[in-house]
């Protein structure tokens, strides 16, 4: 008996070794354990629990906005650009109105949502109604969001924001004294980005909408075939990227304590580069939450890394532009390999005939 088990078993182990290192996340883990052994060895202060979450709080707004990047390119490959245009004007405005008016951190964050949510959907229904490609509609409604706050507002900056966003951003859960009197601890905006985490994997991974945006994403036509509500869909998805860069805006102003014009708008090219590099296809239909964690994480390491080692950002610009063509690249050879499989498969079977 002994002998048959331990060959399944050892069959069952190397399939798993197999579909492991067939995953975008598994290189990515790697890479980062590997960067954060080498900045550790030469910079310890990088471990120390102060800066581990420091820049985990800095990440979390890119983190938030990433996931929405996700659900549109799962859908259709083509990415977003207007995401940061939409928080940067719920920034601003949800700053002024609570200066007008007051309010408190859950009406704020409602009213970011739904702002949020109303103009990312604009999006998704000229992308159905009108079938124009989903980057050229993004940068036509982010200029004219962005043109628009700046023609109101002359670009002035908001130095001074409502006192809650200061009491949000001290709030910790947990606390602790270091050696030198010092104080830090778990706040909530790291957990922020990790509530954004779960709600995307549920929806992906648990919902029938999750499973109507994959189908979208391999083909459109099809879904449309079996039922699916491909107009409901898509403006789920760009409304869902809207109310995710409304949380973000919120996050960001809870960081900076202020509202400047141009302070978000300039990140999406990194935050896709982060979401393809963690495994998302350009040519849509593929794409995981961990991908996209891992994919931040990386971009969080390196910056702070840079910055411990005391190298010039510029670098950080160099990485991200590779990370692109690698993201690129890999997405264009996987879909290249996917066609020869099914060539080859039809060739068999003719040939079968």
């Amino acid at each position: 008996m002994s002998g048959p088990v331990s060959a399944h078993s050892g069959s069952l182990g190397g399939y798993a070794v197999k579909a492991l290192l067939k995953r975008n996340e598994f290189y990515l883990a790697v890479l980062i354990l590997v960067l954060c052994m080498l900045i550790t060895a030469i910079n310890p202060a990088f471990l120390s629990p102060q800066n581990i979450l420091g820049f985990l709080k800095t990440a979390s707004v890119n983190g938030i906005m990433a996931v929405g990047v996700l659900f549109v390119l799962i859908l259709g490959g083509t990415p977003d650009l207007s995401f940061t245009a939409i928080a940067q004007v719920v920034e601003y405005v949800v700053v002024l109105i609570t200066l007008a008016f007051g309010g408190n951190i859950v009406i704020a964050l409602l009213l970011a949502c739904l702002m949020g949510a109303a103009m990312g959907a604009v999006n998704g229904f000229v992308i159905h109604y009108f079938r124009v490609t989903t980057i050229i509609v993004s940068i036509a409604t982010a200029n004219l969001y962005y043109g628009m706050l700046y023609v109101l507002t002359g670009g002035s900056v908001i130095f001074i924001v409502h006192p809650m966003f200061k009491r949000f951003a001290e709030f910790q859960l947990v606390s602790f004294a270091d050696a030198a009197g010092g104080t830090w601890g778990i706040s909530l905006i790291p957990l922020m980005w990790l509530a954004t985490l779960v709600l995307g994997w549920f929806i992906l991974t648990r919902t029938f909408l999750g499973r109507a945006i994959f189908a979208m994403g391999g083909n459109e036509i099809a879904a449309q075939r079996i039922g699916i509500n491909t107009l409901w869909v898509r403006v789920f998805v760009f409304a869902f990227v809207g109310l995710l860069s409304g949380v973000a805006a919120i996050a960001h102003t809870t960081i900076v304590l202020s509202a400047i014009p141009n302070s978000i708008v300039g990140k999406e090219l990194e935050i896709i580069a982060a979401v393809v590099l963690g495994g998302a296809s350009l040519f849509g239909g593929k794409g995981t939450i961990t991908g996209t964690f891992l994919g931040v994480l990386l971009f969080a390491i390196l910056r702070n890394g840079l910055v411990l080692l005391n190298i010039s950002s510029y670098w950080y610009d160099v990485s991200v532009g590779i990370a692109i063509t690698a993201g690129i690249s890999i997405s264009a050879w996987q879909q290249l390999k996917a066609q020869r499989a099914r060539v080859n498969v039809n060739v068999e079977e003719a040939a079968a005939q």
